[in-house]
C-alpha cells in the first residue's frame, strides 16, 4: 500500500520499529477501555498483531488493517486507524481509530480519518463506510459527527463486553453523502495527498 499523506501525518502499514510505542498506548487503561484488547498490552501481543497484518491490502475484503499514524516531522507514532472491508457485503468498510493520550484533542484523528475515508470512497469506490462505538465514548461520537457520519442506530445493551452489557452506536456515511459533505463550504478541512 502506498502511504497516505496529510498535512501533519503519514498513514502507513506498521513496522517492527513502531511496536514499543504501539504497546505503550494500547496498555493505557483509558485507551483500552472501549477497545477489544485488555491492558496491559504485551510485546507478545504486539508481535502477534504485526504478524496479523501480513498479506492485508488496503481497500480489499479481509481482516482489520491497522494504519500507523506517524508524525511527518518527528516520526512519532500518534496512534492508528483501523479499516476492514467486509467480505459479506460489497463495497462496505468499517473504521476504527485509536490515539495515544498525548496525541488527543489536537485534530489528528479528524485529519487521519478524513484521509482514510477519502481514500476508501474516491480510490476504492466504497458504497458505505461505518463504525460501531461504545455509547459512553463521547469523544469518538463527536469525531464521526464532525466527519459527516450519521448516527444510524443505538443498540441498547446489545453487546456483552468486558464483563458487562454495553450499548453500541452505529455511525455510517454513504459515498454520495461524503461527496456532498466535501462540496459543502467548510473552514479548516484537511486535505490528503498521495
Amino acid at each position: 500500500m502506498a502511504e497516505i499523506l496529510t498535512e501533519r501525518l503519514m498513514l502507513r502499514p506498521f513496522r517492527a520499529a513502531d511496536l514499543a510505542a504501539f504497546a505503550a498506548y494500547r496498555s493505557h487503561p483509558d485507551i483500552a477501555r472501549y477497545q477489544s484488547w485488555d491492558s496491559p498490552y504485551s510485546m507478545a501481543d504486539t508481535e502477534s498483531f504485526l504478524d496479523s497484518q501480513r498479506g492485508l491490502t488496503f481497500g480489499q475484503p479481509g481482516g482489520w488493517l491497522q494504519l500507523a499514524m506517524v508524525d511527518r516531522e518527528t516520526a512519532a507514532l500518534h496512534g492508528d486507524c483501523a479499516v476492514r472491508v467486509l467480505v459479506d457485503q460489497p463495497a462496505t468498510a468499517e473504521l476504527g481509530v485509536t490515539l495515544a493520550p498525548a496525541s488527543q484533542a489536537k485534530g489528528l484523528a479528524t485529519e487521519a480519518l478524513t484521509a482514510v475515508v477519502k481514500e476508501l470512497f474516491e480510490e476504492h469506490d466504497m458504497h458505505r463506510v461505518f463504525a460501531e462505538t461504545d455509547d459512553r465514548n463521547v469523544a469518538v461520537h463527536r469525531l464521526f459527527e464532525r466527519l459527516g457520519f450519521r448516527r444510524e442506530a443505538r443498540l441498547i445493551e446489545a453487546d456483552w463486553f468486558k464483563g458487562e452489557w454495553s450499548t453500541l452506536r452505529v455511525y455510517a456515511l454513504l459515498n454520495r453523502e461524503w461527496r456532498e459533505h466535501q462540496s459543502a463550504p467548510s473552514k479548516g478541512r484537511s486535505q490528503s495527498r498521495h
